[in-house]
């Protein structure tokens, strides 16, 4: 039986686009990104589903809710061409569900969503594997011999996207830490300054008994300090003594 093409041009530019990361990028909205790119960009494709996995799965996306209840059951089965192509990491294909003997429960389940082929690929990033699946509602669409370009495409943008969102994370959290830290350091002067005015000491008295009651009271200087900022606030109208 002739097979249609392993995927279209506008396939590569839109796994591409994935690596593009923005404020609102994650690492799940790349999963539902290659879903909706396959379900489009591969010729007979009806839907995708995608798993990151280490040990275990860590995520899973899909292009149709049903798909998701399709892979789910899969996996409690322990049977199928996605938990085939985990245990040999080979690109796995079933050719026609109603004629496959191999996973007589997982094919009657299949049939029930609609599914006559599958093509499972994994995909190993960076220590993971990300295991992709196709779905067509004909059997025969995918092509064994042209799933290596496909696999070939996804590792190559799926590893500058999945970087791209790993640098991201780290810029956003240490800007979220540095924000904290000076914020902290903000209300522990403050607090000093508090101190400094109501005893008469200097700033550096102010900041060891602050450290004194915050050990007696078991709780962080910068908490302790914003407790005692916001109760001045509060005596004092929210005039607070400069350092």
């Amino acid at each position: 039986m002739e097979t249609m093409p392993m995927f279209s041009p506008a396939l590569a530019r839109d796994l591409a686009a994935l690596g593009r990361v923005t404020e609102g990028t994650s690492i799940e909205s790349v999963l539902r990104g290659i879903t909706t790119a396959v379900a489009v960009g591969v010729p007979g494709c009806a839907g995708g589903t995608v798993e990151l996995r280490r040990e275990e799965r860590l995520m899973l996306a899909a292009s149709h809710s049903d798909l998701i209840a399709l892979v789910d059951h899969e996996q409690a089965l322990g049977e199928g061409p996605s938990a085939e192509a985990l245990a040999t990491g080979r690109d796995v294909l079933l050719h026609d569900v109603l004629r496959d003997t191999r996973w007589p429960r997982y094919a009657a389940t299949a049939v029930r969503h609609g599914v006559r082929s599958t093509l499972a690929l994994p995909v190993r990033i960076d220590g993971a594997i990300l295991l992709l699946g196709l779905y067509a509602v004909r059997p025969g669409v995918f092509s064994p011999g042209s799933a290596g370009p496909l696999s070939a495409l996804l590792t190559e943008h799926l590893t500058v996207a999945l970087a791209n969102i790993s640098d991201y994370d780290h810029v956003l959290t240490d800007a979220a830490q540095l924000q904290e830290a000076l914020a902290g350091r903000s209300v522990i002067d403050q607090a000093k300054g508090i101190i400094m005015h109501a005893s008469g000491c200097s700033a550096e008295a102010a900041f060891d008994e602050l450290r004194r009651l915050s050990q007696h009271h078991q709780v962080k200087v910068a908490d302790l300090a914003r407790l005692l900022v916001t109760e001045h606030q509060s005596k004092h109208g929210g005039a607070v003594p400069e350092v």
